[in-house]
């Protein structure tokens, strides 16, 4: 049996004497990184909300009609969807809907139709650019009849107007051949003097009238001289105002003619389109059934390229900004890419994101609902484009941001933020280990932090070099040489607290 004094069993229980730890000054380039995850999500997201069209007859709107499925690709001009009989399509374009377009209408929407047209094959013919006129009717129905449909009439008279208006003109016809046989003139409208046509393109033989009163002479070639009795009522002065009169009526009502065949023709509801930056699309939700009533979206519809949205906290808000390099990496499919914060944004969202999951989540995004309903705050919205555009299969998927948020210009002198301490006198120092052991305090100035490391210069140049061992914190004697069993750190760089404990310091964000 082995017996010890007091004195060997105090002493082999005791603390052991400590060592200091040391880590070796590098030179490169130090980064500040901010890690957070954020959604793949389209660059535009729209939520398709047909409104049915009020009218006598008209009942609640149900959905009659979903050809497509979520995951779809929808190409321009394609059929979304019908709602109580009616489609409703997408087009190309910026502007958004926010009018019916009639034949007649003017302006910048009125071009965004007229240039998705074409690109569809639908030629516009002569039309001026923004001008709903005849070849944009033609274009339209055209559009209507390749998915399926005959366009809505702009006028719903059932043609009454354009009936009216064309038999208005054929009785002021009438009436100007009329003045003219009176007055022996000719009638300005094509039909000869003295003569009266029959209606336009009956083709009726024009009739000769003739006076009983007259005394005019005829002519040796058949011809009735320019005198006339002054029994045929009024005299030639009445006569050339009355066919005067006759002209003018004829030309207000071709004039109102043209007006409303103008106005008659195809239309565009509001209700009937949907407007996208590009194609294809691809549609991320269905949330109408067929049978249903419309209360609320029926599909959700993305559109443009893919890019990553996210939602910061104040604390991070303050550290971003639009430029900063990102690496978009996903534990899903092991892709790394490159690219850049596009957009911070300088106020809160509320609602719900456009991926369809709350900030910090997990997992596969959801439906989106670009309402802005039924959510809490969301904090500032950062988007984050690729360098290069991301694979389709990307979509919806929840991947991980690492954000340069500052960085060194060039290489620096980089040790452990536990090396650099301060004085009394405010100033910043580490401690540097000669080869000898011996312990001598250096001053130098912090810069750019990140990753649990700090950027320093030295006050005297040349007083601390890359290679140099600098003091990090105290480790038993029997722990290794001082740069081992330092919380998994590399190389000593783990950044373990003074106490020597072998706790891993938290990397500062």
């Amino acid at each position: 049996m082995l017996v010890k004094s007091p004195a060997q069993v105090a002493a082999e229980t005791g603390p052991p004497a400590q060592g200091l730890l040391t880590a070796e000054v590098e030179r490169r380039v130090l980064a500040r990184t901010v890690v957070t995850r954020g959604t793949v999500v389209a660059d535009q997201s729209v939520d398709v909300v047909p409104q049915p069209r009020a009218g006598e007859g008209a009942g609640a709107a149900v959905v009659t009609k979903l050809p497509l499925k979520a995951g779809d690709a929808v190409a321009a001009g394609q059929l979304l969807a019908e709602v109580s009989g009616r489609p409703v399509f997408a087009l190309k374009g910026t502007l958004p809907v926010y009018r019916d377009l009639r034949p007649g209408a003017t302006g910048d929407d009125v071009a965004q139709l007229q240039q998705a047209l074409r690109a569809l094959g639908h030629g516009t013919g002569a039309d001026a650019k923004g001008v709903f006129g005849a070849g944009t009717k033609a274009a339209l129905t055209a559009r209507y009849r390749a998915i399926g449909y005959d366009p809505l009439p702009a006028v719903t008279d059932g043609g009454q107007a354009v009936k009216a208006a064309r038999q208005a003109v054929r009785t002021a016809q009438w009436a100007v051949e009329d003045a003219a046989a009176a007055t022996g003139a000719g009638t300005g409208t094509g039909a000869g003097a003295g003569e009266r046509s029959g209606p336009p393109g009956t083709g009726s033989p024009s009739v000769t009238p003739t006076s009983g009163t007259g005394d005019g002479e005829t002519t040796g070639d058949g011809k009735t001289s320019g005198r006339t009795s002054g029994k045929t009522g009024g005299g030639e002065g009445d006569s050339g105002r009355v066919l005067a009169r006759a002209r003018q009526s004829l030309t207000d009502a071709r004039a109102e003619l043209a007006s409303v065949e103008a106005a008659d023709g195809p239309m565009l509801p509001a209700s009937e389109t949907v407007v996208l930056g590009s194609f294809p699309a691809r549609v991320s939700g269905i949330a109408g059934r067929v049978g249903g009533p419309v209360s609320g979206p029926v599909l959700t519809l993305s559109s443009g390229e893919l890019v990553v949205e996210t939602y910061l906290k104040d604390d991070k808000k303050q550290l971003l900004r639009a430029g900063m390099s990102v690496v978009i990496a996903s534990e899903a499919t092991g892709l790394d890419a490159r690219g850049k914060v596009a957009l911070v944004a300088g106020e809160r969202s509320t609602g719900r994101p456009a991926g369809g999951q709350q900030p910090g989540q997990g997992g596969q995004g959801g439906q989106g609902d670009a309402t802005g309903k039924g959510g809490g705050d969301l904090g500032f919205r950062m988007v984050v484009r690729a360098d290069r555009p991301l694979p389709p299969a990307l979509a919806g998927q929840d991947v991980r941001l690492t954000i340069e948020s500052a960085s060194t210009d060039g290489q620096a002198l980089v040790v452990p933020v536990t090396a650099v301490s301060a004085t009394a006198d405010g100033g910043t120092i580490v401690t540097a280990v000669g080869g000898d052991g011996t312990p001598r305090r250096i001053e130098v100035r912090v810069g750019t932090s990140g990753d649990g490391h700090v950027a320093v210069t030295p006050v005297r140049a040349g007083a601390l070099t890359a290679g140099a061992k600098v003091v990090i914190g105290v480790a038993p004697k029997d722990g290794g040489d001082g740069q081992g069993g330092q919380g998994g750190g590399r190389d000593g760089r783990g950044g373990r607290d003074p106490k020597g404990t072998g706790s891993p310091r938290r990397p500062a964000e």
